[in-house]
């Protein structure tokens, strides 16, 4: 996970991160034996969630990106790292649907927990949301921390 705060990923690349994940895990924890039928199993992904008790690895780039958003937010415009990660490509689009950038990924990230709406950049509560979105149990939400 080494540099992940600055990756853009699909959801094919999220569903393939979170299937890697889950072979390691039944790799770990071995086969079940189900008492009714006298057979062993593999375990599914329930039962992996139950034993394994961190986050998935998916939330935990999520979670990492955020964090290094925070620090790029307070950064300014005069730091190269800002200006590379919030600013505009130049030059001739190819044809299609442009890529999904880092900035697009942040929003998303956002609108899932419920804030979609705000201006990441420029929040002044900006610590109170890193705060929350880094809370697994999703049990504060975006707009408490506007009121």
């Amino acid at each position: 996970m080494y540099g992940c705060e600055t990756w853009s990923l699909t959801l094919r690349e999220e569903r393939r991160l979170r299937v890697c994940e889950n072979s390691v895990l039944r790799r770990i924890f071995g086969n079940k034996r189900d008492e009714i039928r006298r057979e062993w199993r593999k375990l599914h992904n329930e039962e992996l969630n139950g034993l394994y008790c961190s986050p998935n690895i998916v939330w935990m780039i999520k979670s990492r990106k955020i964090r290094w958003a925070e620090h790029v937010a307070c950064m300014g415009e005069r730091i190269r790292v800002y200006r590379v990660l919030v600013g505009e490509p130049e030059g001739k689009r190819h044809h299609g649907r442009p890529r999904r950038r880092w900035e697009n990924n942040i929003k998303m990230h956002l609108q899932e927990v419920g804030c979609g709406g705000m201006d990441w950049i420029y929040s002044y509560r900006w610590r109170a949301l890193v705060n929350a979105l880094m809370n697994l149990s999703g049990s504060i939400k975006c707009g408490e921390l506007l009121e």
